[in-house]
């Protein structure tokens, strides 16, 4: 039975974290003049909606956003069942020769940033492909490491974090949920 929710970072500590990922975002793609934020559905969209603004604010400059559904480039695909739900990929504009900094969520095994660089690939051939996470929660399986990270967190086996974002969740918050030991 699992434990009871262990808040990693309330609405206003993800507000911060945020703001914080956007600096570093800028600094890293060294501008703003090639970069393109491109979030993974469901809530690395609305995380890069987020930076794509703190970055106006900071930067006084409009960052291109777009989205991907990585569903059908998923190497689970046929354990997910004969007719997956397939959500809206929007790449705005050309990335040839562009910075990409793809945002997400979590980051666990790797395998959802494996297919969004795949999926990405089919749209051109971008300068540089960052990756910028709310959480890195370990645990890789695969050899893949985020450039800007907003909160690493130890998850033991069997554990979860959960993301929650007030456009689809009402609220902003992470939690972590620990499962219990039997006894």
């Amino acid at each position: 039975m699992p434990t009871a929710p262990t808040v990693v970072l309330n609405a206003r500590a993800l507000e911060r974290t945020v703001a914080r990922m956007a600096d570093e975002v800028v600094e890293r793609a060294d501008g703003t003049e090639n970069l393109v934020l491109v979030g993974i559905q469901r809530r690395g969209v609305q995380l890069a909606e987020r930076l794509g603004r703190m970055i106006a604010q900071h930067e006084g400059a409009t960052v291109p956003r777009g989205a991907l559904d990585i569903t059908l480039y998923r190497d689970d695909l046929q354990t997910v069942g004969p007719r997956p739900i397939v959500g809206k990929t929007v790449i705005p504009g050309a990335i040839d020769g562009r910075t990409v900094c793809i945002v997400d969520d979590v980051l666990y095994t790797g395998r959802t940033i494996r297919a969004a660089l795949d999926e990405l690939a089919d749209f051109g051939r971008p300068a540089r492909i960052m990756l910028a996470v709310l959480v890195d929660r370990g645990g890789r399986e695969l050899p893949i490491h985020a450039d800007v990270v907003g909160r690493s967190v130890d998850v033991p086996p069997g554990g979860r974090v959960d993301v929650l974002v007030s456009e689809l969740d009402g609220r902003d918050e992470v939690t972590m949920v620990i499962a219990g030991e039997e006894t």
